[in-house]
């Protein structure tokens, strides 16, 4: 089977912020050189994040490098504010983007949340089939997966999925397992990732945190072989080493979680900066470039591994 790997910006964040003259075109060109055939690009804030600027030249030299070295696109925000949709819309349309990720931006019981998310959305779809852009709703760090289901058919539209990421469902104590068997009918994009848990005894509060593919306790083969079952041929690595999210307020263990085992697994210190970092005001930003990339790297290589072991094909292994 053929498989198309992409990978986010997000993974080389600190190259972004810290890196002289790294950006959107830079990442490109990095993304290639590792096997990559597309990129998801964040435009989450008020300047559009990675592309720096919300100057339409930004917008098309990027596009066109990409069509001419043959790679695909998809952007982020969040908030589904119909104005903000909008207006991301006809972004990703101009840069030739396929799909749109975003994530709620409200808060409040969760019946209410379903509700106020479903009735923002379904106020754009039509405006998103027209352009020919998939709207994907995320698991982040906010629904649960049967919740996020709710909020998809109550809009009941072709032009808006679901975006499964592994290891967001730990931040309202899901099972990532059980998080995929719900959305799963609903799935058009993937963020592969790896997580370990920090308990609160060596972090402010229940925590998890990102570490490099394959120094994680997720289960990435099993969820990625359902996966590849159900017919997604498109995955976008994520590399979230340095990251950290506490657990949602109110939050309690969901069936199947049980706290320090399995993928809720501890990681305990002393902990390795190469793998798990949970202050990043400690290291100076070279230190930050340096370790972001060889967290780059080897999880790349774990990333494509784990794809060839579950029978996939693609670029990768021509590029490497």
């Amino acid at each position: 089977m053929i498989i198309e790997p992409t990978i986010h910006s997000f993974s080389l964040r600190q190259h972004f912020a810290h890196k002289p003259g790294f950006d959107a075109i830079e990442f490109a060109k990095l993304a290639r050189s590792l096997g990559f055939q597309g990129l998801s690009l964040s435009l989450n804030d008020a300047n559009y994040r990675h592309l720096g600027g919300k100057d339409t030249d930004r917008m098309d030299c990027l596009s066109a490098h990409l069509v001419s070295h043959k790679m695909s696109l998809e952007v982020d925000t969040s908030d589904t504010a119909p104005a903000h949709m909008s207006e991301m819309l006809k972004v990703a349309h101009r840069m030739g983007a396929s799909s749109l990720r975003t994530y709620t931006r409200h808060f409040g019981d969760i019946a209410g949340m379903i509700e106020a998310t479903a009735s923002d959305l379904a106020e754009v779809v039509d405006e998103a089939n027209d352009l020919g852009i998939v709207i994907v709703l995320e698991n982040h760090e906010d629904f649960t997966g049967p919740e996020l289901v709710q909020v998809i058919e109550k809009v009941d539209h072709q032009s808006l999925k679901i975006l499964y990421d592994y290891g967001n469902s730990q931040m309202v104590l899901e099972d990532p397992e059980l998080a995929l068997t719900a959305v799963l009918p609903h799935v058009h994009s993937v963020h592969f990732k790896d997580h370990v848990m920090i308990s609160a005894e060596h972090a402010s509060q229940l925590t998890v945190a990102g570490v490099p593919i394959g120094d994680g306790f997720l289960p990435l083969e099993s969820l990625t072989r359902r996966l590849l079952d159900q017919g997604l041929r498109r995955i976008t690595f994520e590399n979230v080493w340095a990251y950290t999210a506490t657990i949602c307020t109110g939050r309690e263990p969901l069936s199947d979680v049980i706290l320090g085992e399995g993928s809720f697994a501890y990681s305990k210190p002393p902990f390795d900066p190469s793998v798990v970092i949970l202050n990043q005001s400690e290291f100076d930003s070279e230190d930050l470039i340096k370790l972001e990339h060889d967290a780059l790297i080897r999880g790349s290589k774990a990333f494509f591994n784990i794809l060839t072991s579950l029978g996939a094909t693609g670029d990768w292994a021509v590029v490497g």
